[in-house]
C-alpha cells in the first residue's frame, strides 16, 4: 500500500472523531496504528476507547498546558520543547512500524501545534515528504497552512454551522471529549 496524507480541518466538531474512526478502520484491517495528540489533556473518551483496540499504540504527552491563549511565555517555551520531542518520538515509532508493514500515524491537533510554533513547519513538511512509502498520515486541526494543504492527498473540511458552545454550553464528557 502506498501511504497518503489526510487532513481533517475546519471549525466544526468532529475532526478528532474522524481521525479516531480512521484509526479504528486501519487497525481493523491489520495496519499498525500510532496515535499522538497535541494541545489536549489526553483524557477524552475517544482515547480511552482506542487504548482497547488491538494494533493501536498511543504515544502520550506527559504534560497538558491548556489553551494556547492562556499560556505564559515560559509555558509556550516548555510546550515547544515537549511537543517537539513528542512529535519526533511519534514519527520515529510510526516509521519503525511502517518498516514492518502498512502503518498509520495519526497526529491529532498537529496543525494547531504547528501553527503556534510548537512543531516546526519545515520539520513537519520534511517528515511528510520523507516518510516511508507504507506510512499513511492523518493530521487534524484548524487553519492548516497552504504548504500543509499542498502536501496532503485528502483534505476534508468540517464546517461549523451551529454549535452549543455559541450559547454558552461547554464541552460535555462523552460528547465533545
Amino acid at each position: 500500500m502506498k501511504g497518503l496524507v489526510h487532513i481533517y480541518c475546519g471549525d466544526g466538531k468532529g475532526k478528532t472523531s474522524a481521525a479516531v474512526g480512521q484509526a479504528v478502520r486501519s487497525a481493523g484491517a491489520g495496519l499498525s496504528v500510532v496515535f499522538v495528540q497535541f494541545l489536549k489533556s489526553g483524557d477524552s473518551g475517544e482515547l480511552s476507547s482506542l487504548a482497547h483496540v488491538p494494533g493501536v499504540r498511543m504515544i502520550p504527552c506527559d504534560r497538558c498546558f491548556g489553551f494556547f491563549w492562556n499560556m505564559s511565555e515560559e509555558e509556550k517555551k516548555e510546550a515547544k520543547e515537549i511537543y517537539g520531542e513528542l512529535f519526533e518520538r511519534a514519527f520515529e515509532t510510526a516509521v519503525r512500524e511502517a518498516e514492518k508493514g502498512d502503518a498509520l500515524l495519526v497526529m491529532d491537533e498537529a496543525i494547531a501545534a504547528c501553527r503556534h510554533g510548537f512543531i516546526g513547519k519545515e520539520r513537519l513538511l520534511a517528515c511528510l515528504a520523507e516518510r516511508p512509502e507504507r506510512l499513511e498520515v492523518v493530521l487534524t486541526g484548524r487553519d492548516p497552512e497552504e504548504e500543509l494543504l499542498a502536501a496532503a492527498d485528502y483534505v476534508s473540511e468540517i464546517k461549523k454551522v451551529k454549535h452549543p458552545f455559541d450559547r454558552g454550553i461547554h464541552a460535555r464528557r462523552g460528547i465533545e471529549y
